[in-house]
């Protein structure tokens, strides 16, 4: 089986950007602006958050994967390339986390 990477998602949710909003969910929610697609992430973010406590492992799955690609949808929304977060995420490897979380509130 091929994976299915977040790069992948993000070419998928350029590739949809375009189409008409009565044709594409995710031309609908660009339609409607970065806020619509933010309200979605967070309500996606809820449900799986939900579903961790509940600790249903399908529902998780599937919350997982609506939240990671309304993030991707707000990224498009705000104009965030994927490539920005993967490099920030990559230079936050560089120390402990502990110590990054630490550094942010002195900034």
């Amino acid at each position: 089986m091929t994976k299915f990477s977040l790069e992948d998602l993000a070419a998928l949710v350029d590739s949809r950007a375009g189409a008409p909003p009565e044709s594409s969910y995710t031309a609908k929610l660009l339609s409607e602006g970065p806020a619509k697609a933010a309200k979605k992430l967070g309500e996606e973010a809820v449900e799986a958050a939900i579903a961790a406590v509940q600790g249903e492992h399908k529902a998780i799955v599937a919350e997982a994967a609506d939240v990671l690609y309304h993030l991707v949808v707000t990224l498009k929304a705000t104009g965030v390339p994927l490539d920005e977060v993967m490099t920030e995420l990559g230079r936050r490897t560089a120390q402990s986390g502990l110590a990054e979380k630490a550094a942010r509130r002195h900034t």
